[in-house]
């Protein structure tokens, strides 16, 4: 069985910003969602793979492939373009916030926003929580 190649490891979260968020602005957004994910959480944060930030854990095993590992609840990644936010799953709680959450792009499994000044942050922590309950639910 195949599993997740981008897994936890034991890079410490602050040098990994510190080092690799460049731009000021994009680097003051990344410690208010780290603080932000952190708060609702509950969780630490870990550093996945090169360039996630996430928070919490379950263990995912793909219906359509052997892809099994273990997967952050939800998280982030200050990318040069755009911050990856992993907070969505496709149910109706979500897909309504969605409306609200302000500027932002859709990829096949995150949102990317440019700054955090152009969405809506109570709307982003609704779907931390609305996401944390429904992984949750399902990966008992």
């Amino acid at each position: 069985m195949a599993e997740l190649k981008t897994k936890v490891n034991d890079n410490d979260v602050s040098m990994f910003i510190e080092n690799s968020v460049e731009k000021k602005e994009k680097k003051t957004d990344t410690y208010e969602l780290l603080d932000l994910f952190r708060k609702i959480t509950g969780y630490e944060p870990k550093i996945l793979g090169s360039s996630i930030i996430g928070f919490g854990s379950y263990f995912y095993q793909s219906e359509r492939s052997s892809q099994k590992g273990n997967w952050p609840l939800v998280g982030f990644s200050p990318r040069k373009s755009a911050i990856s936010l992993y907070v969505y799953v496709d149910t109706k709680k979500n897909n309504e916030l969605l409306s609200d959450l302000g500027e932002f792009t859709m990829g096949k499994s995150c949102i990317y926003v440019k700054k955090l000044t152009q969405i809506n942050l109570k709307v982003l922590s609704q779907m931390i929580k609305e996401t944390m309950s429904f992984l949750q639910e399902k990966y008992k």
